[in-house]
């Protein structure tokens, strides 16, 4: 797998590299150094396995529509949450993850102080207009050691990033098209989620904003 890699980890390739706390860092445009290639890799992997309104154990549907990339896929039903190989709509293996979003994912956890990371899960999730995503801890991963990368594209967002329960206010953080942000470490478990988006065009991805979450979940 390291073959894919191509590693670049000059600080001057994208605008700005902010610590939101100890563990956390915010990669302002890091992913436009990517494109277009991300956005191709994203057509590709729903054509295969298109996006979804998964249901949660309780039986809420999700405003976020989703998909996933890689050895694993997260899903969630009556069943509970959980990873699996296959997509549970095709009974196929989910998509191989495309060599820019792992090349995107290696390089963003470089530059957050995470040089060991190698995602074998990418989340795809579509928010279109008032989507949004509530407060929740990313704990069904076997290690909880590895960082979490996510990719903001297309929309901007609001971010929200809480502390270690789910009564400690949570700090807003604008994203646009490219940003990154990376958690690990003391900042693993950190409840957040994202606003409703708002309505409004996107000049490469139109009226949605696609989220791609990298993580080691096997």
């Amino acid at each position: 797998m390291t073959e894919q890699l191509s590693l670049n980890l000059d600080k001057g390739a994208f605008l700005q590299f902010k610590e939101l706390c100890p563990g956390a860092h915010l990669l302002r445009s890091f992913a436009l150094a990517y494109l277009p290639q991300v956005v191709t890799g994203i057509d590709s992997v729903v054509a295969l396995a298109p996006f979804r309104h998964m249901h949660t154990p309780g039986g809420l549907r999700m405003s976020v529509a989703m998909t996933n990339c890689g050895k694993l896929g997260w899903v969630t039903d009556d069943r509970g949450y959980r990873y699996q190989e296959c997509d549970p709509n095709t009974g196929k293996p989910w998509p191989a993850m495309p060599g820019a979003f792992l090349n995107l994912a290696v390089n963003a956890a470089h530059q957050a102080g995470c040089p060991d990371f190698i995602p074998d899960a990418c989340l795809i999730n579509r928010y279109e207009p008032g989507a949004r995503m509530t407060l929740h801890q990313d704990k069904n991963e076997y290690d909880f050691k590895q960082p979490i990368v996510s990719v903001s594209l297309g929309l901007p967002a609001t971010f929200l990033f809480g502390g270690e329960t789910r009564a400690q206010r949570p700090t807003r953080i604008a994203l646009e098209h490219g940003d990154t942000v990376v958690w690990g470490g003391p900042a693993r478990l950190r409840f957040h989620g994202v606003l409703p988006i708002k309505d409004n065009e996107h000049p490469v991805l139109g009226r949605q904003r696609i989220n791609l979450t990298f993580r080691k979940a096997g």
